[in-house]
């Protein structure tokens, strides 16, 4: 439970304070209450405690005293380790971490819904704080997560948690500029297929592709996946053989579209152009290197920390228009 905010806002937790006024007793005395000491009677004890439940009152371990604050644990939750992405930011979130001695426990939920809500149960008394991708309702988040500080990443929709917002609007309006500055006018999409709607990436690609006049709607659905990319480039090909450039979801199928154009003889970039979004280090490793719409995923982990910790400490939170990683085109020589 958590008292009423205002949209978008992050939702106020509730205090032991609130305990308090709703027990109509002090501070001291729910704390005495809840830490089952012996200086205040079974009555006044039983009070406190119902008011605590009814409220969904959740005292943080280190307001019990059970840890101290340089060993604070954070429950790091993302969709699919084998994505070198998440593997990127999850990386950064414990470098950023261990600099503030604090231990991070990472939950793999294999981007399904019934795993989210699993690990939050997991979890729910195990960390002191949540970073994450979820894709639940926030009805969900706040069931499992009352008291404790939690940062979204990536979450699209309004929220009234601390979120980490991606915006790779300007990055990707350069790679399409930069394709159409080097003669290409048919350019296609490979995007990640399996949501219920298009990508926010697919909306910054349509936006870019109007405004130099090209055609937005050569776009075929990808799994995330090297194999999906490959598959999806081919269906795109045989579909539109114009088809000069494409711009990927994000690196991996970036990659497997590089490898099935080698594979199909197309030369990068002079008879294909291939430009991914995410900036993976490993882009660096392939032939031709990837250009990209990159990511300060470094940047990425240590300002989810960051905002932990001023959530953790009560000191101001970081506003949102700060909690924000832009994506900035990177070249190489896929495009």
């Amino acid at each position: 439970m958590v008292l009423p905010s205002t949209a978008g806002a992050e939702p106020r937790k509730i205090t032991i304070n609130d305990v308090a006024k709703s027990a109509g007793v002090s501070r001291q005395t729910v704390s005495r209450a809840l830490n089952d000491k012996d200086e205040i009677d079974v009555d006044t004890k039983q009070r406190v405690l119902d008011a605590a439940r009814a409220l969904g009152y959740r005292p943080s371990r280190f307001a019990r005293g059970l840890v101290r604050q340089d060993t604070m644990t954070i429950g790091l939750v993302i969709p699919d380790l084998l994505n070198p992405f998440f593997t990127e930011v999850a990386a950064a979130a414990l470098e950023a971490a261990r600099s503030r001695g604090w231990q991070v426990v990472v939950y793999d939920t294999g981007d399904r819904a019934e795993e989210e809500l699993g690990t939050l149960q997991v979890i729910s008394s195990q960390v002191d704080a949540v970073i994450g991708y979820f894709s639940c309702p926030e009805s969900e988040l706040e069931k499992f997560t009352r008291g404790m500080p939690v940062v979204l990443i990536g979450r699209e929709q309004r929220t009234r948690f601390s979120a980490i917002t991606i915006d790779g609007s300007e990055g990707v309006h350069a790679a399409v500029a930069h394709l159409v500055a080097r003669g290409h006018i048919r350019i296609g999409m490979l995007d990640h297929h399996t949501r219920a709607e298009p990508s926010v990436r697919h909306e910054w690609f349509t936006t870019a592709a109007r405004a130099h006049g090209i055609d937005p709607g050569l776009v075929v659905g990808a799994d995330q996946t090297a194999d999906g990319g490959g598959a999806a480039l081919r269906v795109m090909l045989a579909a539109h053989p114009d088809v000069t450039a494409v711009f990927t979801f994000n690196d991996i199928i970036a990659l497997g579209a590089l490898r099935e154009a080698r594979r199909l003889g197309r030369n990068v970039p002079n008879e294909l152009a291939v430009i991914g979004f995410d900036g993976l280090q490993l882009g660096a490793l392939v032939e031709p290197p990837l250009t990209s719409v990159a990511l300060d995923t470094r940047g990425l982990g240590a300002l989810a920390i960051e905002q932990i910790a001023r959530l953790l400490s009560g000191t101001e939170a970081l506003a949102a228009d700060e909690l924000v990683v832009r994506g900035e085109l990177r070249l190489s020589g896929s495009a």
